[in-house]
């Protein structure tokens, strides 16, 4: 056993803290084993360079053992979900945690190769073992015993299945490997181990009695563990040791021959090169080579070279001289076939062919093309390269693959027997595209992920998954228009261009260069990016994508690069106005053709506004240069955007279930990001990032230790950062920065950051940049981020015009149609489109109620470095990331805490079958007791366990593993009863048989009796029916007859919509007769409306708005319900001097023209005006010479107050613009008080969009210049000096009073 590298855990550090917390890491970081666990969170250090760990024998490895068996890997988490999800049924959650570069895309691919595969591997895995077990003298006398772990003392050591998969190469392992187990079995991580006790349940006394009957069987069987250790973990890193003579595969027949080639594996992972993944090494054997093993060896050759053999400078991509790839490069390297040859004297097989369509050679070919010029690459572009999980998952099957390919046909198709294997690799490809459309280089990574993504795997009760849900949030589709200098754009558009053949690019109307288009402009493609292409392509074909829709995805995309290109021309029209004309037209042809679309109609959309989306009309107002280019990137956004979102319900459509079962879910979601200039992108994913980490902080920090205190259990608060507060400060309703980008006042970004900056002020979190530089700050749970509000507003409103849908609908491309259904005509949708910061919000609230309920574990990636350079480690970057993430915390909770808790019902049902006092019916007392039963009768020490006032608390992971492996094995033991029990049942069923005879004479006997009684029964049922047949026509008549008869019986004036007759109904048809006399009322309604025209209806709303507003509410409002509103009382409009006027102001059209009466603010006097109301403005002029004395437009005029009694008097309220600080508001006194401010409402709400205010009360506030001034109302009584004059206004200071 090698000494262990640093600690496996870091909750067993001797002297804990920070320091020393980041020296393990670092420690174990400098020997490439980046994987370090806290409980049961992985922390996951970035290595910057490829290691071959993930084949699929370690896949099956941490799959079959304890997450503390083997060293940390995130194969161990992975695990420890999946199998909670089976033994415990609880919907899982896998968080990964980190910020931009650290390697969690990474992570993600490895955990969903592990899930989709680890089932898969198991069962080949068993029927392997049957192969070697026969074909091995050493374990010929036990392979057919299920060697399982029978514990013999209170220390653990499974060995599973696994005992026929690794085998010890010498004694002196075996010797080193008992050591190390007799100094395993004395140390646990918080309490002693008892030692040989007394205490043993019925479980234990059974395992240990099989364990002493097997062990002379299991003498020659010895397997390399790695057992529980929570003090040191003193074992290795190195996880198997194979046997050659294991791996020696069933012979293979060839005609009337049978021979055997042997498959032997290294007896240590083998070090890979960076681009390529683990495989075993498939070592061939030559004539009497191995005449000890089989009399009949064959060797492989490619015709009569030696190359083939081996490859004497190592893999032809990266000349790494122990790359599992060469050895299947050989086989590629000529364009012979490989034949199987056999001894001198014995005849040959047939040749086999290793160039199937489909093979993984084949794919080993197609990838090597290129690899020599990803090395001259990869000094620019560093070690950060992109591996397609498609490529990564065929590489690590090569031998599998390759042993396979002797025994079928080379002609027999690929085809999918299983639908499971189907689903496991769609789900891999289904990465890869995701990959391909999402992913772009930033200045922090290669391949970052430009959204967030929750993987839903649904898993059955087998553990095999049967399909998935993928839900994206976030894209960051303004990088489609908009690219930072030194970044790159997603990935499909250097993929399209570089890989796509001339024939796919010629109908896509594109050229290869990336400079010929403006959105790719100052970026290069990589020589990768021809390669990924055919695996982007690849994943269409598995997905089911027919070969029409992976067309037109193409073509959307083409569309977005050409469109890209198109150059507005500014010009001016003849009546003055500015449009603009697309001077490279032959592109507006290439790009419509794609879209299988009217040139015209493409050029209407982006140079017109509000246009019929006619080939043959030009009609809408022109926009200019800017806002053609403006409209222009919105629509190649959506574009993208949408297609985006089509593919991934695509994607779940082909993998979605038709069952419902457990679910474990994957969250990747944007890491914390802090640039140079961080705009509102910067913003949403910090945000996002804050709102993941208070999740991490609130269910892992906050409530854990709240639980402690509520159970009464002796605990000390640790104490850590909460970012609640930050959350807050930014999705706060009504005053959080999410709130404030929405308010619609806001329009301009010097508004919005002023806004903020009111609303912000003084919270501790948020602090104000320098004066003038449209800025401000936020202190994030990872670092203080300055961000800028240019464009803010804009990139928040992001909404393509509806007219822009319309034309687009119009397009004989159904994925176009599809992707704008608000574009139908005949889809009539008012709903207002949502902006940018509120989906955002909604997404991340509906992501957090998805992963709240379920189990969550975390891997946590952290960056050793900036320069993105493999073993070098930066001190202080990292212990910055381990403070902002709350590693500390949570090390010490894991240190001083419980690492499990279940209520106290659920682990009497759980573990009650491991007492027999308990089991199958606990007749004592209470759960407490029965669970106190339970652990006093386990062999495990009983300070493990803590019993609070709900829950029953466990120390230690290893524990749990114990519990639950006393458990499997009851469970086993019970199974055999079941099947003991069955089989009694079984044999009783012989007897009762017997009986049979009289069963059946006594039930026709009866059948017989109930018979005769049925026939009585159906007679009387028949009369029933009868009745209920004659009594259903003759309501059927009597309802006919009111029906035909209503006409006839209806009053000669029944059309006015006043006159309430109608014929009386019998009472069955009440209802019948109630819904027609309504509609019979609602079409003499519309009738009568119908007479109407336009004047009389434009008064008629008038008037209709008069009462909205007034009735019930102004006393003097009964009166002018009968007098129609005239308007024009003086006659203006055909008056020569006003129509001279009103040119000048642009008002004329008079909606109201009337001698009125101003009052004065000094003294309340009245003075006699000319009072005028367009359709856009308020105008006070001389009666006599039309000489206009004050004109406030309408927008200015935001409220409207009057009294509730009979006066006549209003006040119209000014905004604070330059026209109301000097004059201030407007009192007037009009005999047409109703009409004017019903007219004055209707004017306001056409200009602004919004109804004013409308204020009736006895109180109320007028702004008169540079003073406030009350208006109070009161009544007078009946007097006749006041009931018949005008009212009394007296000014006094700030009060005018006004007595009706």
């Amino acid at each position: 056993m090698e000494q262990e590298i640093g600690t496996w855990d870091s909750v067993l550090l001797e002297n804990l803290s920070e320091d020393n917390f980041i020296n393990n890491i670092h420690l174990r970081y400098k020997r490439d084993l980046i994987y370090t666990y806290i409980g049961t969170s992985v922390v996951a250090v970035n290595p910057y360079h490829h290691i071959s760990e993930n084949s699929l024998d370690l896949i099956h490895n941490y799959g079959s053992k304890g997450i503390f068996q083997l060293p940390p890997h995130i194969y161990g988490l992975a695990n420890l979900s999946f199998q909670s999800l089976k033994d415990k049924s609880e919907d899982q959650c896998i968080i990964i945690a980190g910020e931009s570069g650290s390697g969690k895309t990474e992570s993600f691919k490895m955990i969903v190769n592990f899930l989709t595969h680890i089932q898969e591997k198991s069962k080949k895995y068993s029927s392997l073992c049957k192969q070697s077990s026969l074909s091995s003298g050493c374990a010929s006398s036990t392979s057919s015993t299920a060697h399982k772990h029978r514990r013999t003392s209170s220390s653990c050591s499974v060995g599973g299945l696994a005992t026929n998969y690794m085998l010890s190469k010498n004694s002196g392992a075996t010797s080193s490997l008992n050591s190390c187990h007799a100094m395993h079995q004395q140390q646990r991580r918080q309490s002693p181990s008892p030692g040989a006790t007394t205490k043993y349940c019925d479980v234990g006394v059974q395992h240990r009695a099989r364990a002493e009957s097997s062990e002379r069987g299991k003498r020659t069987m010895r397997e390399k563990m790695v057992d529980f250790d929570f003090s040191h973990h003193k074992s290795t890193e190195n996880l198997t040791t194979l046997d050659s003579s294991t791996y020696t595969t069933a012979p293979l027949h060839c005609g009337a021959m049978t021979t055997s080639f042997g498959l032997t594996l290294s007896p240590h992972p083998t070090k890979s090169c960076f681009k390529h993944q683990q495989s075993p090494q498939l070592a061939y054997s030559t004539a009497g080579a191995g005449s000890s093993k089989s009399s009949s060896n064959m060797y492989l050759a490619r015709s009569t070279s030696p190359k083939y053999f081996s490859s004497p400078n190592g893999c032809r991509q990266c000349g790494h001289s122990k790359c599992t790839r060469a050895v299947v490069q050989s086989f590629d390297k000529d364009d012979g076939d490989i034949s199987i040859s056999s001894q001198p004297g014995t005849s040959t097989c047939h040749p086999v062919h290793l160039q199937k369509r489909g093979s993984c050679s084949n794919l080993a070919r197609q990838t090597s093309m290129d690899c020599h010029m990803r090395e001259e690459r990869s000094n620019i572009s560093g070690s950060m390269q992109r591996i397609s999980l498609y490529d990564a998952h065929k590489l690590s099957q090569t031998s599998l693959n390759a042993q396979k390919l002797y025994q079928s046909s080379p002609a027999t198709p690929r085809k999918y027997k299983n639908p499971m294997k189907r689903l496991r690799e769609c789900v891999s490809f289904a990465d890869v595209f995701l990959e391909a459309m999402g992913n772009a280089v930033t200045l922090k990574n290669n391949n970052s992920s430009r959204y967030g993504k929750l993987f839903d795997i649904e898993i059955d009760y087998k553990g095999d998954p049967i399909g998935v849900h993928i839900t994206h949030y976030m894209l960051e589709k303004t990088r489609v228009t908009d690219v930072s200098l030194g970044e790159r754009n997603f990935h499909i558009f250097y993929q399209l261009l570089s890989g796509g053949d001339l024939q796919l690019l010629k109908s896509l109307k594109l050229y290869r260069n990336v400079e010929k288009y403006e959105i790719l402009r100052n970026t290069s493609a990589l020589e990768e990016d021809r390669t990924n292409f055919h695996y982007t392509r690849k994943s269409l074909d598995v997905l089911g994508l027919s070969c029409d829709e992976t067309h037109s995805i193409f073509r959307i995309i083409a569309v977005v690069l050409k469109l890209g290109n198109f150059i507005f021309v500014p010009i001016t029209n003849i009546d003055g106005t500015e449009g603009c004309q697309i001077s490279n037209i032959y592109e507006v042809q290439e790009t419509a053709h794609l879209l299988n679309l009217e040139a015209q109609i493409l050029i209407n959309c982006l140079t017109r506004a509000c246009s019929s989306n006619s080939s043959f009309e030009d009609v809408g107002c022109e926009l200019d240069a800017r806002q053609a280019s403006v409209v222009r990137n919105t629509l190649c956004r959506t574009l993208y955007s949408r297609l985006f979102t089509w593919l991934v319900n695509k994607i779940n459509d082909s993998l979605k279930s038709t069952q419902r079962e457990k679910n474990l879910a994957l969250l990747d979601f944007y890491g914390f990001e802090v640039l140079e200039n961080n705009s509102f992108e910067q913003f949403a994913i910090n945000y996002s990032a804050e709102k993941i980490h208070q999740n991490f902080v609130h269910n892992m920090l906050r409530v854990e230790q709240e639980l402690y205190v509520r159970e009464g259990l002796e605990w000390s608060r640790i104490d850590y950062f909460d970012n609640e507060s930050i959350c807050e400060l930014i999705d706060k309703p009504n005053y959080g920065i999410l709130s404030l980008i929405n308010e619609p006042h806001l329009t301009t970004n010097d508004a919005l950051l002023t806004r903020i900056q009111q609303c912000c002020a003084g919270h501790p979190c948020f602090m104000i940049a320098q004066p003038n530089s449209m800025t401000f700050r936020i202190r994030h749970y990872a670092n203080v981020v300055q961000y800028s509000v240019q464009r803010f507003l804009e990139k928040n409103s992001d909404v393509l015009p509806k007219y822009l849908s319309s034309g687009l609908y119009q397009s004989k491309l159904p994925l176009v149609q599809s992707l704008f259904p608000e574009g139908n005509p005949r889809r009539q949708t008012n709903k207002k489109p949502t902006t940018l910061s509120s989906n955002i919000r909604t997404q991340l609230h509906t992501l957090l109620a998805i992963i709240k309920p379920r189990c969550s574990r975390y891997v946590f990636c952290i960056k050793p470095n900036e320069c993105r350079q493999s073993r070098t480690f930066d001190m202080a970057l990292v212990q910055h990331q381990v403070r902002y993430m709350s590693l500390m915390p949570l090390v010490y909770l894991c240190r001083q805490g419980h690492c499990f808790h279940m209520l106290h019902a659920k682990f009497f049902l759980r573990y009650k079958l491991l007492s027999a006092k308990t089991w199958p019916h606990y007749r004592g007392g209470t759960c407490v007791e029965g669970i106190a039963l339970i652990i006093r009768n386990l062999p495990l020490p009983s300070a493990e366990f803590t019993i609070g006032t709900k829950n029953v608390f466990v120390r230690s992971p290893r524990t749990v593993y114990e519990l639950e492996q006393f458990r499997k094995g009851r469970m086993h033991d019970l199974a055999t009863l079941i099947q003991t029990t069955f089989r009694m049942h079984r044999e009783r069923s012989k007897f009762l048989r017997m009986r049979t005879g009289q069963i059946v004479i006594a039930r026709n006997w009866r059948t017989w009796k109930n018979r005769q009684q049925f026939r009585t029964v159906k007679y009387k049922r028949r009369g029933n029916w009868a009745v209920d047949v004659i009594t259903r026509a003759y309501i059927q008549f009597k309802t006919r007859q009111y029906l035909l008869t209503i006409p006839h019986k209806l009053p000669p004036n029944t059309l006015s919509p006043l006159s309430m007759d109608w014929p009386v109904a019998p009472s069955f048809v009440a209802e019948t007769s109630r819904l027609l006399r309504a509609i019979y009322h609602r079409w003499k309604c519309y009738l009568y409306r119908s007479s109407f025209d336009q004047t009389s209806r434009n008064r008629m709303r008038e008037k209709v708005t008069a009462s909205i507003i007034f009735k019930d509410r102004k006393a003097s409002y009964p009166r002018s319900v009968a007098h129609p509103f005239i308007g024009d009382y003086v006659r203006l409009r055909p008056n020569a001097m006003w129509k001279r006027i009103c040119t000048e102001t642009n008002d004329q059209y008079v909606v109201f023209a009337d001698i009125i009466n101003k009052i004065t603010r000094s003294s309340g006097k009245i003075v006699p005006i000319l009072l005028v109301i367009s359709t856009s403005s308020l105008l006070l002029l001389d009666q006599r010479t039309l000489q206009i004395k004050y004109r406030v437009p309408a927008a200015e005029i935001y409220r409207m107050s009057l009294s509730p009694y009979l006066d006549d008097i209003a006040v119209f309220h000014v905004r604070a613009s330059e026209f109301g600080r000097k004059k201030g508001d407007i009192v007037v006194q009009a005999a047409h008080i109703i009409e004017i401010v019903t007219k004055m409402f209707l004017v306001i709400q056409n200009a602004t969009g919004k109804p004013p205010e409308i204020h009736i009360s006895t109180d109320f506030e007028a702004n008169f210049g540079q003073q406030t001034v009350i208006f109070n109302f009161k009544y007078g009584g009946l007097s006749s000096d006041i009931s018949q004059g005008p009212p009394k206004v007296t000014r006094k200071a700030n009060r005018m009073e006004i007595i009706v």
